[in-house]
């Protein structure tokens, strides 16, 4: 919200009854419903006076009464945004934004992912969320809509991640964590400052038996921030995130087996058998030079480093009956096949940046200029590791697959009188994808040089004007175009239907979105905080999948997608330590046009028309308690593009509450969570288009997590 104008009249009547002081204190606490964001437009600004539909999620709602461990935890409480929880840490978490994204089986897509301005998404569009822990998260920012555009391949949203600032006095503290199915967490934390220098670390590990068979899971994780304040005018901040993990898959389930008490969290037989799971491990360096030449003019420099590797096994006869046999039988007993997939990755970029601000005649104005170069190298190899039940070591594929981007942007703001804005921008992308086949066996068609490469390039504009109506009310529109290239595993088979490996799909296309929004901001009271918004998105050559077949994948382009929706959130604060949040979201997101059997207005699978979440929660000052009733509810989801299976609609309610005391230097923590008290049986998330038909993952029943912290300051 903004500061009052005191006016000559404002400025005389305040003398006259005093109540100048008031109206700023009353402005400063209504201030603490409108975050600075900097995602939007790259330089801080109060969300309220931005024409884009952005979120912050603040850290009480990612520590409190939280395992800290995905992403879906936080961002449930999020508009426009889809964040199951897939009970099993193999993949990371299905994150959707406005429905792009919902399609993706591994990683995220259609979404780019930041911590500190340092990306987690690779050029092709890939992004690794699990590298950071979230306990050293102090907030995380998500930007829906058009402007998403001006940071490059991604049509659905922005999701940045900022790491805590370190405390002027010394701090150390850990934490202990567990919960159901034997989930044990610990971290250890240590920040401060010293002469110039301002530190943080942390280090914490997870280990869990999960709530289905097959599984359990275990990792490690580290984050070490070090900022150097060279001067008033140079800071560099250096960011090391690193982890390891290993975890058990336990794959989907089909219809009759996700519905029944005594199997739903079973899995099928074949994942017993090949031991489906992954092995991956990952570190990543990342620096943000700042320079300040005035008061007006910054250059940021923002490099970055790292590695990753994945070791993943994959059945590739998921519906095998049992461990000897043939594979292709086609009657019980079934045989199991299984394939090992690894990936040694190096990558690295850099985002160069020109920040300027002033005024253009009597117009303040803000400016920000821009280049970016990605380059992400997966040596990659897959082989049959079980034919029949039996142990084998057969080579299939061994290609290095570099995707690279160089991007050029702009984008600022131009304030045309005190109470409109215009925002605007353009991003030129340019995405080279490049496969190098290592595997050649001359004289067969089948294993040939299936080397290639293609290239995508396009410009998105965006544009967007805020009127602010009164103090207490903005009303904003915007419209721009969207850009989203194939990753390398939509990428990687052009043919799956004789179950083997099969040359690279360098004939898919980018995506192209028109995205058109509407809303308002306001604050209907000092202490409510009104948002909403209205989206219409069409989309062409949407990447949708095109057969799912013994563990493999291809991907196809089909013709018009749209996208309709309305987003709403209501942020309130009482007396008594009592507040309220509430967000809804609907969404009509459906096939425009028939393409091969797939009719038109069918809905896009793994988009939820109506998602509801709401939050009561209630802070005792005086004995430092705090507590809160979530409730969730999602509407029933399709499973696949012909739209002839779905998981139903589910509602569940959740309690968190806890005790802090502060003693001398000492502060200490306790909290309890009790994740759906109702028991509800219901699928957290589900598989899209999954060729076996195990569509399906069970969320967990009543299950409770407990935590423990203690803190010390010198």
């Amino acid at each position: 919200m903004r500061a009052p104008r005191f006016t000559p009249l404002y400025i005389a009547l305040s003398a006259a009854f005093g109540n100048m002081p008031q109206a700023m204190a009353d402005e400063e606490k209504t201030l603490t419903l409108s975050p600075v964001v900097v995602t939007a437009t790259r330089q801080a600004q109060n969300s309220f006076d931005l024409p884009v539909a952005i979120d912050v999620v603040e850290q009480k709602n990612i520590k409190d009464g939280q395992l800290q461990m995905n992403l879906s935890e936080s961002l449930i409480r999020v508009p426009g945004i889809t964040a199951q929880n897939r009970t099993q840490q193999a993949q990371d978490p299905q994150i959707s934004s406005r429905g792009f994204g919902s399609r993706s089986s591994f990683g995220v897509r259609g979404i780019r992912v930041y911590v500190d301005g340092i990306p987690l998404t690779m050029p092709d569009g890939q992004g690794q969320p699990g590298v950071v822990d979230l306990s050293s998260i102090k907030s995380i920012e998500v930007m829906r809509g058009p402007f998403s555009s001006l940071y490059g391949n991604s049509s659905g949203g922005v999701i940045q991640m900022f790491t805590q600032d370190a405390p002027a006095t010394p701090t150390i503290g850990a934490t202990t964590m567990f919960g159901s199915y034997d989930t044990k967490r610990n971290v250890l934390e240590a920040a401060g400052q010293l002469e110039g220098l301002e530190y943080s670390l942390n280090i914490s590990n997870y280990e869990s038996d999960g709530y289905r068979a097959n599984s359990s899971s275990n990792k490690q994780m580290a984050t070490a921030k070090f900022k150097f304040n060279l001067n008033e005018d140079t800071k560099v901040t250096t960011l090391v995130n690193w982890f390891d993990q290993e975890a058990q898959d336990p794959l989907g389930l089909d219809r009759a087996r996700a519905f029944s008490n005594g199997t739903r969290d079973k899995v099928v037989p074949a994942a017993l058998f090949a031991n489906t799971s992954v092995k991956r491990d990952h570190t990543q360096v990342g620096f943000n030079i700042e320079h300040a030449f005035n008061e007006n003019n910054k250059i940021s420099f923002i490099p970055y480093v790292g590695t990753r590797n994945n070791a993943q096994i994959l059945t590739t006869s998921a519906l095998a009956t049992g461990l000897i046999g043939s594979c292709t039988a086609a009657n019980p007993p079934a045989g199991t096949c299984a394939r090992l997939s690894q990936i040694s990755r190096e990558f690295y970029g850099a985002d160069t940046r020109w920040d300027n601000k002033g005024i253009l005649g009597v117009m303040p104005y803000s400016l920000s200029i821009g280049i970016t170069y990605g380059k992400s190298s997966d040596s990659r190899l897959d082989r049959n590791i079980l034919v029949n039940g039996v142990a084998a070591n057969a080579l299939n594929r061994d290609e290095d697959n570099i995707s690279s981007n160089f991007d050029q942007y702009i984008q600022g703001k131009l304030s045309l009188t005190p109470t409109l804005d215009i925002h605007a921008g353009a991003r030129h992308t340019k995405v080279k994808l490049e496969v190098k086949d290592n595997f050649i066996t001359p004289g067969n068609p089948g294993q040939g040089d299936n080397s290639g490469s293609v290239e995508y390039q396009q410009t998105t504009p965006v544009i967007g004007a805020i009127w602010k109506a009164t103090e207490t009310l903005n009303f904003y529109a915007n419209f721009g175009k969207g850009f989203e290239t194939p990753t390398f595993i939509e990428a990687a088979f052009d043919n799956v239907s004789t179950g083997a490996a099969s040359k690279p799909n360098l004939g898919l296309k980018a995506s192209e979105s028109n995205n058109t929004e509407i809303g308002l901001k306001s604050f209907l009271t000092d202490n409510t905080r009104f948002n909403l918004t209205l989206f219409h998105i069409k989309t062409k050559d949407e990447i949708v999948v095109n057969q799912t077949n013994a563990g493999r994948s291809s991907y196809t382009n089909a013709n018009d997608t749209k996208r309709n929706g309305v987003e709403l959130s209501l942020d309130s604060k009482f007396d008594n330590g009592i507040s309220t949040f509430v967000s809804y979201t609907y969404l009509d997101a459906k096939f425009d046009s028939a393409y091969r059997n797939v009719r038109s207005g069918n809905k896009i699978p793994g988009t939820y028309k109506h998602q509801l979440y709401g939050e009561v929660a209630w802070q005792y000052q005086p004995l430092g308690f705090f507590s809160a009733l979530e409730g969730r509810y999602n509407s029933d989801v399709f499973v696949n593009d012909i739209n002839t299976d779905k998981a139903p609609s589910y509602t569940i309610f959740n309690i968190r509450a806890g005790l802090e005391q502060n003693l001398t230097n000492w502060r200490f923590k306790e909290f309890i969570r009790l994740e759906n008290i109702t028991d509800k049986d219901y699928i957290g998330s589900v598989r899209v288009n999954d060729g076996n038909g195990l569509f399906f993952e069970p969320a967990a029943g009543r299950n409770y997590l407990l935590g423990l912290s203690a803190q010390y300051k010198f």
